[in-house]
């Protein structure tokens, strides 16, 4: 038996991962980064995959259960994910397997029906907490956002406003997944240059423990159209279990969804999960432009047009100048001269 990688695996090799993973009832994951496979000649025997720092598509060939292969698999995972500077790895699988990695050094984050979020750190998400400034004891409502704003748009703050002008103290998080056009570095600053005119807004990276519904793993759901609920359910139980309460967080703003089925659905379940867990949800309605509702996705065909006037219309003057005149205006070949200096 020898063990060979791929970053990831291509041509028939990846054909193979895919029936394995099919006959072992899960699925490929499209975003994986990094695959390790034990063969047995020419037949795989057990399997692992990295996408950043999250481990995806771990499953062993029964026939081989017992022979350790789990372990020399996770053993390869972790060395590889150190070696690209990865300390802090997470997991989601199914609520069955957690034996199998609480003995590779995982904790529990949240556990539904249907999914287990673990991490490598006994504390990680209360660490994670603890660094964020505390709400004001004696305000209420405390109100929070959670957004990708990729970009800052005018839309995420009007939205933002309007919350902070109904609490006493809003918590913004901005997705720390680096799937779009822009960085999350990017986007955290263009999100803090927006509102730093808000003095009761605090705005921080949402770590590991807010993801969007494109980057959350459901590998292991076979039934593609029940991924969408898998998500939902995980994603908002471990808001309002694990994060409101402990933040004093009691009300979630969210904005009207036009555009976007799964966060339309999103949106939905969040009205019907969060207040059980004494979170009220606030949804207002979009802010639009010449009767279009604003979005990021605009922009970001505004930018790819170089349309400016669009991009006028949809961004606070912030993001516009943090595109147009930072590493960021890379992205968008707009002339010099309609740059301010």
């Amino acid at each position: 038996m020898h063990m060979a990688a791929g970053a990831p695996l291509q041509g028939k090799a990846l054909e193979q991962l895919h029936q394995f993973l099919h006959a072992s009832g899960l699925r490929y994951d499209p975003n994986i980064t990094y695959t390790v496979c034990l063969w047995d000649e020419d037949r795989i025997a057990a399997t692992g995959s990295l996408d950043g720092n999250t481990v995806k598509c771990v499953a062993v060939d029964p026939q081989y259960q017992g022979e350790d292969l789990t372990s020399q698999i996770m053993t390869a995972l972790m060395q590889e994910s150190m070696r690209r500077g990865f300390r802090h790895l997470m997991l989601y699988t199914k609520p069955v397997n957690q034996a199998i990695f609480t003995s590779f050094g995982f904790h529990p984050v949240i556990r539904t029906a249907s999914c287990l979020i673990m991490e490598n750190r006994r504390n990680g998400l209360e660490e994670f907490l603890s660094a964020l400034p505390p709400a004001p004891q004696s305000g209420s409502p405390i109100g929070c956002v959670v957004a990708n704003c990729n970009p800052f748009t005018l839309g995420h703050r009007y939205l933002i406003e309007k919350a902070a002008a109904e609490c006493a103290f809003v918590y913004v998080f901005i997705l720390s997944e680096n799937k779009g056009m822009f960085s999350p570095d990017d986007r955290l600053q263009m999100a803090r240059d927006g509102l730093s005119h808000l003095a009761n807004v605090h705005v921080a990276p949402s770590g590991p423990y807010m993801v969007s519904s494109a980057t959350f793993p459901t590998y292991f759901i076979r039934d593609e159209e029940k991924a969408t609920q898998v998500y939902c359910e995980a994603d908002l139980k471990l808001f309002g279990q694990r994060i409101a309460p402990a933040l004093g967080i009691t009300r979630r703003y969210v904005g009207t969804e036009p555009l976007s089925p799964v966060t339309k659905r999103y949106n939905e379940e969040m009205k019907k999960l969060l207040p059980p867990l004494h979170v009220e949800v606030a949804e207002v309605e979009r802010l639009a432009s010449c009767a279009t509702p604003v979005s990021a996705s605009l922009v970001r065909k505004a930018l790819e047009m170089n349309d400016l006037d669009m991009l006028h219309r949809l961004l606070p003057e912030s993001s516009l100048q943090y595109i147009l005149n930072t590493e960021g205006g890379r992205l968008c070949p707009i002339p010099t001269e309609c740059r301010k200096t």
